[in-house]
């Protein structure tokens, strides 16, 4: 089942970002879920969240995936949200 995860960094966080950017990118790697990631960008270009749609059974193994992400456990997220998503294109 496809799940989109809809991140919203806190404001001023890109150092907590950066600081955890590789393991985080190491994270969705290794656990062999994620089919398509990439950060959101401000009017600057500067990241601000993240766009995640993974591939797992149910919404609670989303969540668990979610909470063990370096960015969750560094404290980057001011807003997570979970949603079940249908592919339709692409």
């Amino acid at each position: 089942m496809l799940f989109a995860l809809i991140c919203t960094d806190k404001p001023g966080a890109i150092e907590t970002r950066k600081a955890n950017r590789d393991a985080h990118l190491t994270y969705l790697k290794d656990t062999g879920v994620v089919m398509q990631a990439g950060p959101f960008l401000d009017a600057e270009g500067i990241m601000c969240g993240s766009l995640l749609i993974l591939d797992v059974p149910d919404r609670q193994a989303a969540k668990a995936w979610a909470d063990n992400d370096p960015y969750a456990k560094a404290g980057l997220f001011d807003d997570v949200r979970i949603e079940a998503w249908n592919k339709v294109v692409g």
